[in-house]
């Protein structure tokens, strides 16, 4: 039976996902079907040209829904998206851990109800596939249905003759007849139903096994594909690590410039210093000309003109000493804000050079383990 349903059941595309059903009483809330998140896969049925959603949680089949052409599959959040099953009667909703994962279940969803209906227009021109899991006992059917068939034709040809309500004689006789043909027909019909009641169950419980065991596969190789995808990303990091080393690197080299132009700025400060020193002894000068003018002044107005020009220079001197003052003052400023940000920048570096190094350890003894787990 297992070949037969791998040959009918082909799965086409698989997600991990939480499993909810809607309320039958609330048609509100939402009821888990599954306490993990499980495997929902697609699966095109090649017999009966039918595509249907399926997820087994450990032997029981939590979702086997049809997909029709009238189905819409709805994304109510990043992460949650549901449809609509009228023929089982409920609502499916599926919790992902991601939203790339709901955008790739949502497509994959249009794809196979766009196949879905393409099928059904296909199928409108050709009679319908018998289930093969009642092709199984066709000869005994077949018999069964023969002689229902037979003793439905007798019972018919009772019943049309005339009632006969003696008690004594062939009407007796017949009136027996009719009534064993009856209780014949409803035994007969009772074995039948048992049969493809038997049917139904033994191809469910198959057809749960096989779910059980592609889902183990699945969980393999995707353990597989997650191992592998590990060590790439590994690899990444370590390249990104690398990669943010050089960096830094770089960056403890401009920091090495930066404080080079710091101590072009210290020259500056004290060519400033100096300059201001000038104009100082510039000041005194003017101070002691004007001393000696007033000692050896001739004339009240020429003195008084010269001492008017004096005043004028000295408040000049004065400005461009408060104006040197200020720009001695900012250039102090950002000496000590270049000061404090080289602190903090050797400090982030150092740190993220000790992290780096943690980092790289980590690294190693992870490909250490790697590789005794591999010659394992």
């Amino acid at each position: 039976m297992y070949p037969l349903h791998r040959e009918r059941e082909q799965p086409i595309f698989s997600a991990r996902a939480h499993v909810f059903q809607i309320d039958p009483t609330t048609k509100r809330n939402w009821i888990p079907a599954s306490k993990h998140s499980v495997t929902v896969s697609f699966f095109y049925d090649a017999t009966r040209n039918v595509y249907r959603i399926i997820s087994v949680g450990g032997t029981k089949a939590i979702i086997n829904s049809t997909i029709t052409p009238n189905m819409t599959f709805t994304k109510t959040s990043q992460k949650f998206g549901q449809w609509a099953d009228s023929r089982a009667n409920t609502v499916y909703g599926l919790g992902f851990s991601s939203e790339q994962q709901l955008q790739q279940f949502s497509e994959r969803f249009k794809e196979v109800k766009e196949a879905a209906r393409l099928a059904r227009e296909k199928s409108q021109d050709k009679p319908e596939l018998s289930n093969p899991a009642l092709s199984i006992a066709a000869p005994q059917m077949s018999q069964l249905l023969c002689r229902a068939s037979q003793l439905s034709q007798d019972m018919m040809e009772d019943l049309q003759s005339p009632p006969v309500l003696c008690i004594n004689g062939p009407g007796e006789e017949k009136l027996y007849r009719s009534q064993s043909a009856d209780i014949e027909l409803s035994s007969e019909k009772e074995r039948i139903k048992k049969m493809l009641s038997e049917g139904s169950i033994c191809e469910l419980s198959w057809e749960a096994e096989l779910f059980t065991l592609q889902d183990s596969n699945s969980k393999l190789v995707a353990a597989l594909h997650e191992a592998n995808a590990n060590v790439e990303q590994w690899k990444k990091q370590l390249s990104a690590y690398q990669e943010e080393t050089v960096r830094l690197r770089d960056q403890v080299a401009e920091l090495e410039a930066q404080g080079a132009r710091h101590a072009a700025c210290d020259i500056g400060k004290d060519e400033l210093n100096q300059s201001l020193e000038e104009l100082e002894a510039v000041l005194k000068a003017k101070d002691e000309e004007i001393h000696h003018l007033q000692s050896k002044k001739c004339d009240y107005n020429e003195v008084e003109q010269e001492r008017e020009e004096a005043v004028q220079r000295l408040q000049e001197v004065e400005s461009r000493n408060a104006e040197l003052e200020r720009r001695v003052h900012a250039l102090e400023q950002t000496l000590s804000n270049s000061l404090d940000e080289r602190s903090r920048a050797e400090n982030e570096v150092q740190r993220i050079i000790d992290i780096l190094d943690v980092k790289i350890f980590d690294l190693t003894d992870l490909r250490q383990s790697l590789a005794t787990l591999v010659h394992k």
